[in-house]
């Protein structure tokens, strides 16, 4: 056993030295104490990197299909009513939506910006249930009410029972409907005068579309817009020669749900036009984005870019309609964020080439010292040093 003892011994990398042979100086102590101290800065360093997650990043080709994606929008304009602001979306898929109401709300501003009227429903006015006429004819008993759409049906049986339906049967005709006046159902939910008081007024619009996930448009135009013969026309009331300043302001626009570190490129900006009718586009390209937190929790959402261009009212097409127009596009690339600790391995593998790194630098730094100053003192003695 002494002899496998002592073989042992042959192998020890660490011999020691006796205490008698070792020499201590300041200069010695004093780069031990500035070892210590950066040895514990970076330890701490290195420990608070550790506690705290690191993201990942991955650039995946995209191949999901047949999804939807939500897009939330908060825009003011300050400078349309809300009786005429309409948002429409259009998709390549053919798919179209005129005149979206639901999942938004309106707000009527003054011109200092302060809200007047909060509209869940959008534009129009309640519904009249039970009007004085059926289509110009009084109601026999027990009868229910059809109000008229005033040359509009598109049958014997159709039936206006608002003011909302009466516009809507003449836009499925492509009928201008030119005089608010004369139709009884607009009279009475006073929808002329609704507009009228709505006189210099602002809108804030804000709300989500729930779309398909392919490349498309949509767009905030003054005026119920439809749809005839591949064109799209304006219902502008009496109005349809005013001009319409769609300066506007994006609060917010958002394609999918946050996930920390998100930039969305558009919120904040103000764009004023001293131009009265234009068109106003964005060209976005979508980037599909899944972000994965510490604790699992998934969010697919998306970032975008953005490119823009204003197109004044005499250079606009015969066909172009004045407003705000976002044209998005998806790319085929998608990127992955996840959150993940830095392995323990890891950090004790870093740990250790702290110590190890700073002891070693130390120690030749020290020696260095030494050895230098015993090199000038020898010499000095000797009278050799000048």
């Amino acid at each position: 056993m002494e002899g496998i003892y002592q073989k042992l011994r042959n192998l020890d990398a660490y011999p020691k030295i006796n205490e008698d042979f070792y020499s201590r100086t300041l200069s010695g102590g004093l780069i031990t104490l500035i070892s210590s101290i950066i040895m514990l800065f970076l330890f701490f360093s290195e420990f608070s990197l550790y506690l705290h997650a690191v993201t990942e990043t991955k650039l995946l080709v995209d191949t999901t299909r047949g999804q939807t994606l939500r897009i939330n929008f908060d825009i003011t304009f300050p400078a349309i009513r809300c009786s005429l602001l309409s948002v429409d979306a259009i998709d390549i898929s053919g798919e179209q939506h005129h005149d979206i109401r639901h999942d938004i709300t309106k707000k009527r501003i003054n011109a200092h910006g302060d809200v007047i009227e909060v509209r869940q429903d959008g534009i129009g006015a309640p519904k009249i249930d039970k009007p004085l006429q059926k289509h110009g004819g009084r109601l026999e008993h027990n009868e229910e009410y059809c109000g008229s759409c005033f040359g509009a049906e598109m049958s014997d049986d159709h039936c206006c029972n608002s003011c909302d339906e009466v516009r809507e049967a003449y836009r499925k005709k492509g009928w201008a409907l030119t005089n608010m006046d004369l139709i009884d159902q607009c009279i009475r939910e006073g929808f002329v005068q609704m507009i009228k008081d709505e006189e210099g007024e602002g809108c804030n619009i804000n709300g989500s579309l729930e779309v398909n996930r392919v490349a498309g448009n949509f767009h905030f135009v003054p005026g119920k817009s439809f749809h005839q013969s591949n064109f799209q026309l304006l219902d502008l009331l009496d109005m349809q020669k005013e001009s319409y300043n769609i300066s506007h302001r994006i609060n917010r626009l958002a394609f999918g749900d946050y996930f920390p570190g998100v930039v969305n490129p558009l919120d904040g900006i103000q764009l004023m036009h001293e131009t009265q009718n234009g068109v106003q586009q964005f060209f976005i390209k979508v980037v599909p984005t899944i972000y994965t937190d510490i604790r699992g929790r998934t969010v697919h959402s998306n970032q975008y870019s953005v490119t823009e261009h204003f197109t004044k009212s005499e250079l606009m097409r015969l066909d172009s309609l004045p407003g705000v127009y976002f044209i998005y596009d998806f790319s085929p690339i998608k990127v992955t964020f996840k959150e993940e600790h830095t392995s323990f391995l890891h950090f004790m593998t870093s740990i250790c080439a702290i110590i190890g790194g700073i002891f070693t630098i130390a120690g030749i730094v020290d020696s260095f010292i030494y050895h230098g100053r015993r090199a000038i003192k020898k010499k000095m003695e000797i009278g050799k040093f000048s």
